[in-house]
């Protein structure tokens, strides 16, 4: 197959239509300070456990002789495949990592700048189920990825595609990751996630990536980006250390988050997690440079508590919070960029436990100063189910998340408006004055998913509950949905490489 070498459209056309949807920023540029938890004692006794967790207890790098000998030529002590990192060896290899980097999308006004004072809000991820109001609980399938990732593309406070919206469960697990990367190309226009489970699909993903963007604009530029866990406790296994391979060879970014249930893949207290999981994170972000200096990495976190009575994880709670605020400081100070979980819940239904646990989730994700929001909107039953209701719903929160990040509370001229207290006297209202007038589209969040009218309002439209009104919305959306235009020739290679590497290889469902 032959493969044009540059292709400045990035994809194909995106049309004037396409770029007049766009009706928010493009990404988060954050103008508020960040809330720091942690006193500077209590953070230099973490980062010394992190290094003494490194040099003396090491990081297992299991099954990947070829990553065993990239650390034995840096000068790690390895020990069957355990590596031990002496005197720092990771914090200086980290220096190189990017503090900030761009994610180009196909279409250049909806490329995204994640790390530094820039933050990205993404779906979430990995889910095999999915829930409705309509049809309850069911397994995921290809038609409910594609129809996510539309809804998606039209949420301005989405500003990523994701990546595994949703297992599309009724494809071969061996063949379904193609179907997904050409789901984001093809559906939105928006930066989106590689897959990562095997070797040859994470390869696969670049190589589309490469079909889509060029190889010469992608030889300099990150298009992709892979999204994989550490196997906590203390090993970065196969699937992880052959991603780093993959995705950094190609100078493209990878997200490498430890999985941490407290009293399960680490200890029940907190700064034992916090500083486990920076080790653990720091040993892949170390790997990615010896892979290739410079090329793009994020530190992830996804550290959350367990109930010690049944064994299930629990979101929301003070101690993941406390973990997200202590974790971006050390993310800050290490100089690299962050990823965290956001509207994180283990209710199985869109109800108030989804609420208020999603809510001190993505609070603390937000105020502690997290680059990239994995599991943003859309997330149930701690992970396994994705929800159409529970994704408009979150989304809808994240509108107010961006506001309060990016404008915080101004005191300039018109934040204290001295002039409108002489044109309304004492005792009067405010509603009709200049100053009212001037500001009557921005001055509050407007949470569309909310009904704020009187009962009587409220009961002559339905009665409609927050969930049932967020399921016409999901409808309505992709009713109106309009797919982006692509270059013909882009698309037609894009599926041709996808019919070749499905010829001749055997359903695979495990």
């Amino acid at each position: 197959m032959s493969r044009r070498t540059s292709r400045p459209s990035r994809g194909g056309r995106t049309g004037r239509a396409n770029r007049a949807q766009v009706t928010a920023p493009a990404y988060i540029t954050r103008t508020i300070p960040y809330f720091e938890f942690g006193r500077e004692e209590e953070l230099e006794r973490i980062e010394r456990h992190v290094d003494w967790l490194l040099e003396e207890v090491g990081v297992e790098f299991r099954d990947d002789p070829k990553a065993l000998e990239v650390w034995k030529e840096a000068g790690a002590d390895i020990d069957g495949c355990r590596v031990r990192m002496p005197d720092g060896m990771a914090r200086e290899l980290c220096k190189t990592i990017p503090c900030e980097f761009t994610q180009h999308a196909r279409n250049p006004e909806r490329s995204v700048k994640i790390g530094g004072v820039h933050s990205v809000f993404a779906p979430a991820y990995g889910s095999p189920f999915i829930r409705d109001l309509d049809k309850g609980r069911r397994y995921g399938t290809l038609e409910d990825f594609n129809n996510l990732v539309k809804i998606v593309k039209d949420i301005p406070y989405l500003h990523h595609s994701g990546g595994v919206v949703v297992e599309p469960c009724d494809i071969p697990v061996n063949k379904r990751h193609l179907d997904m990367v050409y789901g984001h190309m093809r559906y939105s226009d928006k930066p989106f996630l590689g897959m990562i489970t095997a070797k040859d699909r994470a390869e696969d993903s670049v190589e589309m990536a490469k079909i889509l963007f060029g190889e010469e604009f992608m030889e300099n530029n990150t298009v992709i980006i892979g999204n994989v866990n550490a196997n906590s406790p203390m090993m970065i296994d196969k699937v992880a250390s052959e991603a780093i391979q993959v995705y950094c060879g190609a100078n493209q970014g990878i997200i490498v988050a430890p999985f941490i249930l407290g009293g399960a893949m680490g200890p029940v207290t907190t700064a034992a997690g916090v500083a486990q999981a920076m080790a653990e994170a720091m040993a892949a972000g170390a790997f990615s440079q010896l892979v290739r200096q410079g090329a793009p990495f994020i530190l992830g976190n996804f550290l959350s508590s367990m109930s010690l009575k049944s064994g299930a994880p629990t979101f929301g709670m003070p101690e993941p919070v406390m973990s997200n605020y202590i974790i971006g400081q050390l993310a800050r100070r290490l100089g690299v960029p962050l990823r965290c979980g956001g509207s994180l819940t283990a209710s199985k239904v869109c109800d108030a436990q989804a609420a208020y646990e999603s809510s001190d989730s993505m609070h603390s994700t937000a105020l502690g100063g997290a680059n990239y929001v994995l599991h943003s909107a859309g997330w149930l039953e701690g992970g396994l189910s994705m929800g159409y209701e529970k994704l408009i719903l979150d989304a809808d929160r994240l509108g107010s998340y961006q506001k309060m990040l990016m404008t915080g509370v101004p005191t300039d001229e018109n934040g204290l408006a001295a002039g409108a207290y002489s044109e309304v006297g004492a005792g009067e209202h405010f509603l009709g004055c200049s100053h009212t007038m001037a500001n009557y589209e921005t001055a509050f969040y407007d949470a569309e998913m909310s009904d704020s009218e009187s009962f009587e309002q409220w009961e002559e439209n339905g009665s409609k509950e927050a969930v049932h009104r967020a399921n016409a919305r999901w409808k309505k959306m992709l009713e109106e949905y309009q797919m982006p235009e692509m270059d013909e020739a882009v698309d037609e290679e894009l599926q041709a490489f996808i019919a070749k590497r499905k010829e001749g290889m055997e359903d695979r469902w495990y």
